[in-house]
């Protein structure tokens, strides 16, 4: 030992005098050691840790709120830029004065750590790669949800400026959903009383030919079967038009077809005018004819052809366009009323027994398919059979009551047929004085009726 001469504090704690080259005997009472500075570091060690805990808690529970807003990406980043600080300040000053953390190793080795942390952020993108049906990639950049729409508040809040940092949202590439919308479920699953439902209850059968049919088939046009006094042709126009003139309780002068159900045209009907509104059969009675109706009895078909649930007053055009065609071959260009047109030909055909061909059940059900909870229209209180009027071709006439002839003279002219009635000789029959067949208009053997 090449320390000066004087007193050293032994481990005993004595003090012993070194002479510069040898410990003498010389002895004296030394200072208490000191015990406090272990304490002191123990302490202090303890505090350490504890704070790292409470550092890394921190930054967990933040984690958890950023994941919650902003993403995995905003995670870590959040995580990088304030590990990266804490760890730089530590390694700088060789502690963190507030939680007087002596380590500058530990400092270096978090900031080493938090740029791997950084690095893994960043290349978490917000655009992922996805790859479409036919096997070409594409991006698919993060958007808002579509689950509601932006409140007005969002609407009017001010663009951010280029001091805010947009911290972007990572989408999270999920499975195909495998469920089923309602629509396509009802589609498949249609409900007991829809119109859809009932397609499948029809017969299906080829089309039969179209010989023997003609209108005469079906009864006398427009036949007042409910017997309410009104042919149905006016009780067609009374239900469908609006703004209605009549010139009794039956008959419609004039009215409004607002909107035509077939074009959603707005068309005004004056009776004796030009033919714009027609009464269309939603089954026409030749399709009928064809698919059952032939075979019928003519009480079943004078019903058919007068059920108002079969009826529509409509444009006449489009009527005419349409012809004997089903749902296979005409719709009406009024989208918006093809469900309900299907529909009321599924209820009608339903309810007489129409077949339908297997491309008018395939339209059909096309068609309803959009619509899948269309109720099926109700029958209605009209028969399936009417009560057929009397035939007067196969009635014997009463016989009409031949008045005896006036006394005329033996040779009677009348100019025409006023002049037979000034004389009081109307009606004149043939063979009575006065009768000749320029009177007789209508042939019927009666002149001056």
């Amino acid at each position: 030992m090449s320390a000066p001469a004087g007193w050293y504090l032994q481990p005993d704690g004595q003090q012993r005098y070194w002479d510069g080259e040898l410990w003498t005997e010389h002895v004296a009472p030394g200072v208490a050691p000191v015990t406090t500075a272990p304490a002191v570091a123990t302490v202090r060690k303890k505090v350490s840790r504890v704070a790292w805990v409470v550092v890394l808690a921190l930054l967990l529970l933040s984690a958890v709120a950023m994941a919650a807003t902003s993403g995995i990406g905003g995670v870590f980043v959040m995580l990088g830029l304030t590990a990266l600080a804490v760890g730089v300040l530590a390694s700088v000053r060789g502690r963190l004065p507030t939680l007087r953390l002596a380590s500058r190793r530990a400092g270096l080795l978090m900031a080493t750590s938090v740029l791997v942390v950084m690095a893994a952020g960043c290349a978490v993108s917000p655009t992922v790669v996805t790859t479409d049906a036919t096997g070409t990639a594409s991006d698919v950049r993060a958007a808002p949800s579509p689950a509601e729409p932006p409140s007005a508040d969002a609407a009017q809040a001010p663009t951010p400026t280029s001091s805010q940092v947009a911290v972007p949202v990572v989408p999270v590439a999920t499975a195909p959903s495998t469920t089923t919308p309602p629509t396509a479920t009802a589609a498949k699953h249609p409900a007991a009383g829809t119109a859809l439902a009932a397609v499948a209850t029809l017969t299906v059968k080829g089309r039969a030919p179209k010989t023997g049919y003609t209108r005469d088939q079906f009864g006398p046009s427009w036949y007042d079967t409910d017997h309410n006094g009104c042919d149905t042709r006016n009780d067609i126009l009374r239900r469908d038009l609006t703004s209605r003139q009549m010139k009794n309780a039956c008959k419609v002068l004039a009215g409004t077809l607002a909107p035509d159900p077939y074009t959603r045209a707005t068309i005004r009907f004056i009776y004796g005018g030009v033919s714009e509104v027609d009464i269309d059969h939603v089954v026409a009675l030749s399709d009928a004819w064809q698919k059952g109706a032939a075979s019928w009895s003519a009480g079943r078909r004078l019903a058919l052809a007068n059920d108002p649930l079969n009826l529509l007053a409509v444009d006449s055009s489009a009527n005419r366009a349409k012809g004997d065609g089903d749902a296979a071959t005409w719709l009406p260009t009024n989208k918006a009323f093809r469900c309900t047109y299907v529909a009321r030909q599924v209820a009608v055909k339903g309810k007489y027994g129409v077949w339908v061909t297997a491309a008018e059940r395939d339209a059909m059900t096309r068609v309803l398919a959009a619509c899948p909870t269309m109720p099926l229209p109700v029958p209605g209180s009209a028969p399936t059979t009417a009560a057929l009027p009397r035939d007067a071709s196969t009635q014997t006439p009463p016989p009409v009551a031949q008045p005896a002839p006036a006394p005329a003279p033996p040779s009677v002219y009348y100019a025409n047929c006023t002049a037979a009635r000034t004389a009081g000789a109307a009606p004149i029959y043939r063979g009575q004085p006065g009768f000749r067949t320029a009177l007789d208009r209508d042939g019927d053997g009666i002149a001056c009726e």
